[in-house]
């Protein structure tokens, strides 16, 4: 397993080391320890799974405290594109995001930290996508972010005009409106 640091603090990409014959595959998608050694300490408390189809859109959300999640996303069959951005007001990386391909082909994962907002787009005709959160899902502290905020300037890879969104995501606030993450206090600021 390689683990891979990324250009946002605590954001990392998981490269598995799959092992395949005639029978299919086998690969490790956690291991405690060397988690932990790469700086990923987490108590996994939720696990989750969602199908989409190409040109479907989700995201960019988070949730505010007590109830802040860190995941670990990955994709078991399909392609997205995922995006992790950095909500902590006063972090060097503020505004700043990471966007990797995640795939049933390559594997990867992404670890997306507390203090960042998180959201993927379907490339391919379908997704099942599977994340890992450190935390309840808590709707009442759910928050989002615009996943068009221009100044985010995300590059989804997909026509915006094929864009399937929930009705919470059509009305999101963009980044410099929204509730985010004290890099400071390490508080939420309303």
């Amino acid at each position: 397993m390689k683990i891979i640091d990324t250009a946002l603090e605590g954001v990392k990409i998981i490269e598995p080391r799959i092992f395949g014959d005639d029978r299919g595959y086998f690969f490790e998608s956690w291991n405690e320890k060397k988690f932990f050694e790469a700086g990923i300490a987490c108590n996994w408390v939720q696990d989750n799974e969602s199908k989409s189809r190409f040109g479907v859109l989700r995201g960019l959300h988070y949730q505010a405290a007590p109830y802040t999640q860190a995941k670990l996303v990955r994709v078991i069959q399909g392609a997205v594109l995922d995006v992790a951005v950095d909500i902590r007001k006063g972090s060097p990386t503020f505004g700043q995001h990471v966007a990797v391909e995640l795939s049933s082909e390559n594997k990867r994962q992404l670890f997306v930290p507390r203090g960042f907002a998180h959201g993927f787009a379907v490339l391919s005709d379908e997704v099942i996508f599977a994340y890992k959160c450190d935390n309840i899902y808590m709707p009442s502290h759910e928050r989002g972010i615009a996943f068009d905020d221009p100044d985010l300037g995300i590059n989804w890879r997909v026509s915006v005009d094929k864009f399937i969104l929930s009705a919470k995501d059509t009305v999101n606030p963009r980044l410099r409106d929204a509730q985010v993450f004290d890099w400071n206090t390490k508080e939420y600021l309303q």
